[in-house]
């Protein structure tokens, strides 16, 4: 498998999953059980940080009691200002692993393919992403429309930064610890922190891989995206960081890396697998 920089041999991390919840009293308790069973017979040390991002159901009540089952489950409540940024920013600030992963509350996203993460940043990758748009994907129920923006959005985003990745908007990603420390500060305080932090990531030199994944739509509950609402927020943020990538010459990125080009080259890392190398000529 070939990386953006030299990978190192697999290592031992333990896994942080971090997932915002906003009156999801229907399907939180069905994500974190699914995800911490999987977790737990892969054998990958982990915990599992819900943020009760101010909910008026039982959310809050359903995560403590999960808690006082699982002592790898713990319930934050973000006291601060709310939505969906906030209660990540709230969770990458209580999280206490190696890496760290964005988890959706309605259990769209699949555990098997966190497994798949955690594989790729033991592997010795900065960030894993998935694409839940190419070969070997899956996606079940995806609203039509928002399916038509997303993918508009994600082409827009790509055609400014020419990194091949399609899938920037999907909040489901893993990073290591250092890639969270890199990309401070954050700025977002809604749904454009999904592509914040992928972007900031990638422009500041972190390494990455991209897996398929699966997607099924919520059953219970309701979507806390307003398309209506995160146009001008989006787009704020992509041409934040495309400036710091065009003007800042290279002046947040990892210290601990050595300069290089902003070209991307694509590899095929087998049939399952994309992974990004930039030129490493200075």
């Amino acid at each position: 498998m070939a990386g953006n920089g030299a990978l190192n041999d697999r290592e031992s991390l333990r896994l942080s999953v971090v997932i915002p919840a906003y009156n999801e009293e229907g399907s939180i308790a069905a994500t974190v059980t699914a995800f911490a069973e999987r977790l737990t017979a892969e054998g990958i040390d982990h915990e599992i940080v819900v943020v009760d991002d101010g909910s008026s159901d039982r959310t809050g009540e359903i995560v403590a009691r999960l808690a006082e089952a699982d002592p790898c489950v713990r319930c934050v409540r973000n006291d601060g200002q709310h939505g969906f940024g906030f209660a990540v920013r709230c969770g990458l600030d209580a999280f206490t692993g190696d890496a760290v992963a964005i988890v959706m509350a309605d259990l769209s996203d699949a555990p098997d393919d966190l497994v798949a993460y955690h594989r790729l940043l033991e592997a010795g990758y900065d960030c894993a992403f998935g694409s839940r748009f190419i070969r070997g994907s899956a996606v079940h129920d995806y609203p039509r429309f928002k399916l038509y923006m997303n993918r508009a959005v994600n082409a827009f985003i790509r055609l400014l930064f020419g990194h091949g990745y399609n899938d920037t908007t999907n909040a489901f990603k893993a990073y290591r610890r250092e890639v969270i420390e890199t990309v401070q500060p954050l700025v977002s305080n809604h749904f454009n922190l999904t592509v914040e932090l992928p972007l900031k990531a990638v422009v500041r030199g972190n390494s990455y891989a991209i897996v398929p994944i699966s997607w099924t739509n919520r059953t219970s509950g309701e979507s806390k995206l307003r398309l209506q609402e995160m146009g001008s927020r989006y787009l704020f943020i992509v041409l934040m960081v495309l400036l710091e990538h065009r003007l800042s010459r290279g002046d947040y990125r990892r210290q601990d890396l050595p300069a290089r080009r902003h070209r991307w080259a694509r590899r095929l890392s087998g049939p399952d697998v994309l992974s990004r190398q930039p030129d490493q000529r200075k």
